[in-house]
């Protein structure tokens, strides 16, 4: 069973004896409470600090309570919102009323203070509940687009949010640049010194690309077997060079204890970027990897343990703006 969220109440009301006398029977039944006067204020409230129950009065001056619920359900806040309405108006037409403006729960001003605290327990398993969901939801979101073995993001997810980046950077006029890197002789490392071992040596690997990687918007993906992309937003080809020699050296490093045996590894890198590619082709994700791709295999024929950048295209036309170095 998950653990309950701990729920913070706002109360609605501008009648301040109802907010004195409700306030402390709530506070006494382990919620957090803050109080507004009138709709405005509640609104202005919930921006800042966000309660997930709102207990508020239907007959308010100005925007009524009706209104105001009408209002929250059209915000989107950071979690679901349980409102409860506390009037003296309970006939079926005013409940029918209340529920239908998105209400929760309608509780009549004569409604025992026991009654009260029950319902907000009610109200918190409910939000304890939506909050799990939430909470496998984004689990099994994240599961889609992650490589299990290394915790990298995976082909499904490069290939979807690389067209998010380049199309980000065209409208904002600015450097995007990608590193394909391989681990060297991957394949003898498995057949010397077994699959454990090479599982071993790609999630390491990972470790040390995401080592190298200090801002958040650059992010590193699981390309297939033992080839990985870094995108690196914002940056152009001689930013990306430099990441990329940072890379060559982290990883060859130290060499990698297993159970089989001494595991050192080296990899080759190729890069490209938006200023690599020609006027006459166009700026997709495909061109970007194969020219990248190109360069990978250039570094492997020319010995591996090094990183091949595709050539500036001087047609490039029009100056980017916020490159990294």
């Amino acid at each position: 069973m998950s653990a309950q969220i701990a729920a913070k109440v706002l109360l609605v009301d501008d009648d301040e004896l109802v907010s004195r006398c409700l306030g402390p029977i709530i506070t006494a039944a382990g919620y957090e409470v803050t109080t507004a006067a009138d709709a405005q204020t509640a609104l202005l409230s919930m921006r800042h600090d966000f309660a997930s129950i709102v207990i508020l009065d239907v007959k308010m001056p100005g925007m009524d309570g009706l209104d105001l619920c009408r209002a929250i359900r059209r915000h989107t806040y950071s979690g679901y919102v349980y409102v409860m309405l506390h009037t003296t108006k309970d006939t079926d037409a005013d409940v029918l009323a209340g529920l239908e403006a998105g209400a929760d729960d309608y509780l009549s001003k004569s409604t025992p203070k026991s009654q009260i605290v029950g319902r907000l327990r009610t109200a918190q398993r409910i939000l304890t509940l939506e909050h799990s969901l939430k909470s496998a939801l984004g689990e099994r979101e994240l599961m889609a687009m992650t490589d299990v073995l290394t915790g990298a993001f995976n082909r499904r997810y490069l290939l979807h949010h690389l067209r998010n980046e380049l199309i980000r950077s065209q409208r904002a006029r600015c450097e995007l640049s990608l590193l394909m890197l391989d681990f060297d002789n991957f394949s003898y490392v498995n057949d010397r010194y077994g699959h454990a071992a090479g599982d071993m040596a790609l999630i390491e690997l990972v470790k040390r690309i995401q080592g190298c990687l200090l801002r958040e918007s650059d992010w590193c993906a699981r390309l297939g077997g033992d080839e990985f992309v870094i995108v690196l937003p914002q940056t152009d080809l001689t930013g990306a060079r430099v990441i990329a020699e940072k890379l060559l050296n982290t990883v060859n490093a130290d060499p990698i204890h297993t159970a089989a045996g001494i595991v050192r590894m080296t990899v080759s890198i190729g890069g490209s970027g938006l200023a690599a590619i020609p006027v006459c082709k166009p700026s997709s994700v495909e061109t970007l990897l194969d020219l990248a791709d190109q360069c990978l295999y250039q570094s492997k024929n020319a010995g591996r343990n090094q990183a091949t950048m595709s050539t500036l295209v001087d047609s490039m036309v029009e100056p980017h703006l916020a490159l990294r170095a």
